[in-house]
């Protein structure tokens, strides 16, 4: 049921967003419903909405037509609202376990309405509270490697995949990490946030050729690789999980992009969280790595070998160039995601919530040389190699 030609586009309010549901039925005429915002997040209003009486309950997103961490002098397009809901459709029908079910979406209002997941916990929040989601990374590689197997060239023919890479144009967004992730943190940039103690190692990253060639590299694939439908901003902060469940969210940032970029931001996240622990409790955080890894590399071996419709795809070293080139992109995306999360606009909780100023500020300096380190051995770290960087950033 549309209700375009019925509403025109106005930001929802909580009285407004218990209306439409009703309008929609997705709740009876007569249902008393509670209604609240809970978005916390940088771009969207987000409410929940529940009977109080049956405990049903729906969320209820809406995009901003601008960043709701800047404001109005941040314009950005309402389409996003339609890459996540066509993204989230998209995934669920590879991985259903893995998203949020989709009872509504309408291109006009801005608004998706989906599976409440309260009952589970934003996996940062979780981590840095010291939860280890013991089958955190069996989903997620099993989550990246359907989703990037069955967008890619690899399984479709090339003429319904450049439909869906001109569908999932999306540029504000695709902006927004161009910006963010790849360039401002590597310049004197105004958007850039760090503690002046910070400064002695910032203006040396900004002085570094060597970085920064490797993120310029990093950024052409960011900008010019289609590979798969990606879900463009894969941390920890965008997934819902228990010990028995994981829910990926929030995909407004998908298109067409690198294989390698959706596993470097949750690697990169992960190594953050474990920059704010102490090293006996880092452990679970590197054997997720790893685990990630190896589940995708042998999902998408086992959907490659089963399905793919690529010529070459039984050429002998085709496979391994592809999984190889796909974990040296993720190490260099994680070295950006990394550093800008530490320097850039947008920071991480497990970093800024350590409550020892000193601390912090040495949490922060083993970022930004493990960025670095990132960025300057793409080619030469495996996963088993990471805890042993992490430690020699002290």
């Amino acid at each position: 049921m549309a209700l375009s030609n019925e509403l025109v586009y106005n930001p929802l309010t909580e009285i407004t967003a218990i209306k439409l549901v009703k309008k929609l039925s997705l709740f009876d005429e007569n249902e008393v419903l509670t209604c609240r915002e809970i978005g916390d997040g940088n771009l969207n209003l987000v409410f929940q909405i529940v009977n109080d009486q049956t405990n049903k309950s729906l969320i209820v997103k809406q995009a901003l037509p601008y960043a709701k961490v800047v404001g109005e002098s941040w314009p950005l397009s309402l389409n996003r609202a339609k890459i996540e809901s066509d993204a989230l459709q998209i995934f669920a029908k590879y991985v259903p376990q893995y998203v949020p079910k989709v009872f509504y979406s309408d291109d006009t209002l801005a608004v998706t309405i989906m599976e409440d997941l309260s009952h589970l916990q934003i996996s940062r929040a979780g981590l840095i509270s010291g939860k280890q989601y013991p089958l955190l990374s069996q989903h997620v590689g099993e989550f990246l490697a359907h989703i990037l197997f069955y967008t890619s060239d690899f399984a479709i023919e090339p003429e319904k995949k450049k439909q869906l890479v001109k569908q999932f144009v999306n540029p504000d967004l695709c902006n927004i990490t161009e910006d963010l992730v790849f360039t401002d943190p590597f310049f004197d940039h105004d958007t850039n946030d760090f503690e002046e103690g910070l400064r002695k190692e910032v203006e040396a990253l900004w002085n570094d050729q060597a970085v920064k060639l490797e993120a310029a590299k990093l950024k052409k694939k960011f900008l010019t690789n289609s590979d798969a439908l990606i879900h463009g901003d894969l941390h920890t902060g965008s997934i819902f999980a228990d010990d028995a469940t994981t829910k990926v969210i929030d995909p407004e940032f998908a298109f067409y992009g690198p294989l390698g970029f959706d596993l470097g931001q949750f690697v990169a996240n992960l190594l953050l969280n474990a920059l704010s622990l102490s090293e006996e409790k880092q452990g679970f955080l590197y054997d997720h790595i790893e685990k990630t890894w190896h589940v995708f590399e042998t999902t998408f071996t086992k959907l490659w070998k089963k399905d793919s419709i690529e010529a070459f795809s039984k050429t002998e070293g085709y496979l391994q160039h592809v999984l190889t080139q796909t974990w040296q992109d993720a190490i260099g995306f994680a070295g950006c995601e990394v550093i800008r999360r530490t320097i850039g606009l947008a920071h991480v909780a497990d970093l800024d919530g350590i409550s020892n100023e000193q601390a912090r500020l040495t949490a922060k300096r083993r970022a930004l040389l493990l960025g670095r380190q990132l960025l300057l051995h793409q080619e030469t770290l495996s996963p088993k190699d990471l805890k042993e960087l992490v430690q020699k950033t002290v």
